[in-house]
């Protein structure tokens, strides 16, 4: 077991990791499930942080990609990883719910990491707090991009392409909702939809020049083809995109003409869609931004240096790209606010989730 200790005179703080069985649950179910998008790396930078703070894990990977956490399983046992150090439980669709349970309310058990919908967060926590195990949440996103009068276009415009299309829009922290400032709002969506002709091509991932696959499932494909056409009927204007192809595939939407009481302004997406809010004051700006339960990633482009430390300090979110769309680091603290969850993964922060302080005040030696 590692332990970590502050030394002051006599009086000793000690931080350790778990002793008393698995650290770590990971377990999903519901409307989004957990880890399938980056698959491995969710597993890993949890139960990286886990292993080197001396626990055991318990991994309950997501129904739709059960084979990627088996062979890090695999990886682990070639890697010399003792038997029972990790360990991987897959299960079907139907019976993710009483197998959540079982992880989550084993007296075992002492902390839970998840990452995946908010809806399917609080019944975690719920049968977590039975026997008030720790718990870390990466949940629900609904991603701000702000684009305002001073920015510099084709930066915003190359950012809001990598934010919303990488992984097919399938990201917690892909942008949602794009908010462009009066001034620049046509050029910015002349030059948007220029750059989503040019460079996106939907297709088989097997073919070489392939940027956007299928979504990875029908209901996922079904859910954005709900907000397109919710929003439309709100009269949004379809620019590019707006259909869907066999299967799961969607063509890469961009939509304008877009209100704050549109679908797709309201709930994560988790798709190619992209929409547009015409605003004209950062107050307004961040009004928008802010109007929403949860809060986990948020963008804005601006050469203005107070705006961006005002914006930035204002947005109600965990973590803020500024003039930059890609914000996950390995050294970075992730994680949200509001109802984007609990705790962090990454940098130094990520091992803390998996330790305990234990205070002692030692007296009475002879020395």
């Amino acid at each position: 077991m590692n332990k970590k200790y502050v030394a002051s005179n006599t009086r000793l703080q000690l931080q350790s990791g778990s002793t008393s069985g698995p650290g770590l649950v990971c377990s999903t179910s519901g409307p989004r499930p957990a880890q399938w998008n980056f698959p491995s790396a969710m597993i890993t930078r949890k139960v990286g942080a886990a292993l080197a703070a001396g626990c055991t894990v318990v991994v309950k990977p997501a129904e739709d990609t059960p084979l990627s956490a088996l062979a890090l399983a695999e990886l682990a046992d070639q890697a010399g990883i003792p038997a029972g150090v990790f360990n991987v439980v897959p299960c079907s669709r139907e019976k993710t719910p009483s197998v959540g349970e079982v992880l989550c309310t084993d007296p075992l058990v002492a902390k839970i990491s998840f990452t995946g919908s908010t809806a399917t967060g609080k019944v975690l926590l719920k049968l977590a707090a039975d026997t008030v195990k720790k718990a870390s949440m990466e949940l629900g996103g609904h991603a701000p991009f702000i684009v305002f009068d001073s920015a510099d276009v084709d930066k915003a415009v190359g950012g809001a392409m990598a934010s919303k299309f990488r992984n097919s829009g399938q990201t917690c922290v892909c942008s949602n909702r794009f908010l462009v400032q009066s001034g620049i709002h046509d050029r910015f969506v002349e030059k948007l939809g220029r750059a989503m002709d040019a460079e996106l091509r939907l297709g088989h991932g097997s073919e070489p020049d392939t940027t956007q696959g299928p979504l990875i499932n029908a209901r996922a494909a079904e859910k954005v083809v709900h907000q397109i056409s919710d929003a439309v009927s709100r009269g949004a204007t379809v620019l590019k995109g707006g259909r869907r192809r066999d299967g799961s595939f969607m063509e890469p939407t961009l939509l304008t003409d877009v209100t704050t009481d549109m679908l797709c302004t309201r709930e994560e997406t988790f798709g190619p869609l992209l929409p547009v809010i015409r605003f004209d004051s950062e107050d307004e700006a961040l009004a928008i931004a802010n109007a929403s339960n949860v809060g986990l990633a948020g963008y804005l482009y601006s050469q203005d240096t107070s705006q961006i430390w005002r914006v930035a300090e204002a947005l109600e979110v965990g973590m803020v790209g500024v003039n930059e769309a890609l914000l996950s680091a390995a050294e970075g603290a992730f994680g949200g606010v509001k109802q984007s969850g609990l705790g962090r993964e990454g940098s130094k922060c990520g091992i803390e989730e998996y330790l305990e302080v234990k205070y002692m005040c030692l007296g009475g030696l002879q020395v």
